[in-house]
């Protein structure tokens, strides 16, 4: 994978984090670069971003406590997921992981071209998630 990418999968992975991108300000970044999604393993604590011809980078994620819990409850994922869009003060990427491994979330992958979140737990329960509607004129 190219330099570019790399650095480009890094700044959305380290913005997310910080605060400086929103998850749909890192989707239009990432399809830019031509990523056609990415996976988080919170158990590995790492993202994987994968490029259409099969080449991918995985990114080690900062240090996190808490653990996946054993039940996966995916009610409380898709509570914590409309915590996330409505982006009030108290949220953030970190405390967003933090509780979703709290409800036995393992993970998620992003499809761009699905154009959906699929999470699931330990014993692959799973919640999906799919994108908001497009505003097309």
């Amino acid at each position: 994978m190219d330099a570019e990418r790399i650095s480009i999968a890094k700044i959305c992975l380290d913005a997310a984090y910080d605060g400086r991108l929103s998850f749909p300000e890192t989707v239009e970044k990432l399809i830019a670069a031509g990523f056609e999604g990415y996976a988080v393993d919170f158990r590995r604590n790492s993202r994987t971003c994968y490029l259409p011809d099969g080449d991918s980078i995985v990114l080690d994620m900062p240090p996190s406590s808490g653990r996946v819990a054993p039940a996966f409850d995916a009610n409380k994922v898709e509570v914590l997921i409309r915590w996330a869009q409505a982006n009030p003060a108290d949220y953030g990427y970190a405390a967003f992981c933090e509780k979703v491994k709290a409800t036995g979330c393992a993970g998620y992958m992003v499809s761009f071209t699905g154009r959906r979140v699929v999470y699931f737990g330990r014993t692959a329960e799973i919640h999906v998630e799919h994108f908001p509607a497009r505003n097309e004129s």
